[in-house]
């Protein structure tokens, strides 16, 4: 018996089968069951999402000999008959080879006798929007008043060069990319039904090559049985897709966590001598820093199986400011379009990588790693670092002095010292100081602010804690109503000198004449104070 492809063995044979889409199979089959049958259907969406198979699964639902039915029994004639695609009253053209108005009108003039053998003449042309505007007249008109026994499924990848006059007589269902989770589920559903030993990375890689198309899956998996000789290890469907091992991505990032230039353009050499794409490499270093970035914010990762490489991102999430990710992501996602104008594609990813490095702005007190780099040493004494400023402690707290020094009783004062940024610095800025101790400090942030109470970001605080006081600092933050915050006294000095600014702008004898003279407005949103 000859081989038959996995994209057509694995072919759904009803709605019970088909993977995802729910929201287009709950309203056809509530459609199917309570008798609200159109005389037309349209299905859009990209290649390998399932529209002819769903048109398919429909034309059997109201030609099973059981009766129009949700639930065809796949057993009937006319069921066996559409699966192996020879049932008479199923016409399926495809639309790319038939633009012509006149193989229009030929397909067309049967449409008014009844069904040779099933309920409904069903006519499903695929790539519908290949037809011409004279095929498209010829069609319409029978979709104005199409006689009862015969319905429409129509197929396209691309719905908006359809005519208005055509959509708008067609019930229009959009199938949607299918995630990688039911991708990866489906495919090892069919892996241990077909007895196929697989490793999960491998499994994962092919379902994210597809691309959200189930048939694109199922015809990689075939490639990579093939080429793995029955079994699929994830070095070899890598090799087989041309993608890069994700361990080096990893590498990557961590050299620019590192600011370690050195590192960053080995790895880079490494991948060189693996021949790969080196827009794929970038796109998968964006793709790390996404799920970098939603992990910081969320505390969770989701579409990564490998525990390793959960860890890894979740180390990485813990070592990276959000800031950072960010601006990052911004460099990479903006090098990725100028990527192909690069004289070479390695050197124009190695200069992404170093503008990443470049621009990342450094924490107070940071040293900039590249300060000396091609400059003799100087024998010039250096300037002494100014002393920090001191704070009176408040009444109850220790006073200052000892080896690790003693927390300030101004919290804005802490932050400051902490050289605390990005989120971190939010959550700390919407606090105000309950109880302050070197082993204990108590913070309560504003309830409106509560969504930054995060485990990662409390975790981070401590961590500047402990740093900036020399002790194990337990901290503890509790949510509620506060009277004052960093932040609120922040905006309340800016509100502050805006309104001094705009009482000196009013005083200003110019600005008076030039409102005097043009009957000129004063736009107060445009008021901002020079210091």
């Amino acid at each position: 018996m000859s081989y038959q492809v996995l994209a057509r063995k694995w072919r759904p044979r009803n709605f019970r089968e088909m993977v995802g889409q729910e929201h287009v199979l709950r309203a056809l089959v509530n459609a199917l069951e309570q008798g609200r049958l159109h005389h037309a259907y349209l299905f859009t969406g990209t290649r390998g999402v399932g529209k002819t198979t769903l048109a398919r699964i429909f034309a059997k639902s109201l030609n099973c000999e059981q009766g129009v039915t949700a639930e065809p029994c796949g057993e009937c004639s006319a069921c066996t008959e559409i699966d192996a695609g020879r049932f008479v009253d199923l016409i399926e053209v495809d639309a790319a080879s038939r633009t012509g108005v006149d193989d229009t009108r030929e397909l067309l003039e049967n449409v008014q006798y009844a069904p040779t053998r099933g309920r409904y003449k069903v006519y499903l042309i695929d790539e519908v929007h290949m037809f011409s505007r004279s095929s498209f007249n010829a069609l319409l008109k029978t979709l104005e008043e199409p006689p009862p026994h015969v319905k429409f499924l129509l197929a396209t990848t691309e719905p908006q060069k359809l005519p208005v006059t055509v959509l708008s007589r067609c019930l229009q269902f959009n199938l949607r990319h299918l995630p990688q989770g039911q991708i990866r589920d489906h495919l090892v559903r069919i892996l241990e039904a077909e007895g196929v030993p697989a490793e999960p990375e491998a499994v994962q890689a092919i379902a994210e090559a597809a691309q959200g198309s189930m048939r694109d899956a199922l015809s990689l998996l075939d490639q990579a049985i093939a080429f793995g000789d029955g079994r699929l290890r994830a070095e070899e469907v890598r090799a087989m897709l041309g993608t890069v091992d994700r361990g080096r991505i990893h590498a990557l990032l961590e050299a620019l966590a590192d600011n370690d230039a050195a590192t960053l353009l080995d790895v880079v050499e490494a991948l060189a001598s693996q021949a790969v794409d080196f827009g794929d490499v970038l796109a998968q270093l964006l793709t790390l820093l996404q799920r970098i970035a939603v992990f910081q914010a969320v505390g969770q990762v989701d579409l990564v199986e490998d525990p390793e490489a959960r860890a890894r991102i979740e180390a990485l999430a813990g070592r990276l400011a959000p800031e950072d990710v960010q601006l990052w992501y911004q460099i990479g996602l903006m090098g990725r379009r100028d990527l192909p104008l690069a004289p070479d594609p390695r050197g124009g990813l190695e200069m992404i990588l170093l503008r990443m490095l470049a621009f990342r702005p450094l924490s107070p007190g940071e040293a900039n790693p590249r300060d000396g780099v091609g400059q003799a040493p100087s024998t010039a004494p250096r300037e002494q670092a100014p002393a920090r400023p001191t704070v009176q402690a408040a009444p109850g707290s220790p006073a200052a002095g000892g080896e690790a020094g003693v927390p300030p009783a101004d919290w804005a004062t802490l932050i400051e010292r902490m050289g605390l940024r990005g989120m971190v610095r939010q959550l700390a800025e919407h606090c105000t100081l309950e109880a302050l101790a070197p082993e204990r400090v108590c913070l309560r942030l504003d309830g409106a602010y509560a969504q930054l109470h995060t485990p990662l970001l409390e975790s981070r605080l401590q961590q500047a804690l402990q740093a900036c006081l020399g002790t194990r600092t337990q901290l503890v933050i509790e949510v509620g109503e506060v009277v004052d915050t960093p932040a609120k006294q922040r905006r309340e000095a800016a509100a502050r000198r805006r309104q001094q600014a705009r009482e000196a702008i009013e005083k200003d004898p110019n600005i008076n004449m030039m409102k005097t003279m043009f009957d000129a407005e004063l736009e107060e949103s445009s008021i901002q104070p020079l210091d």
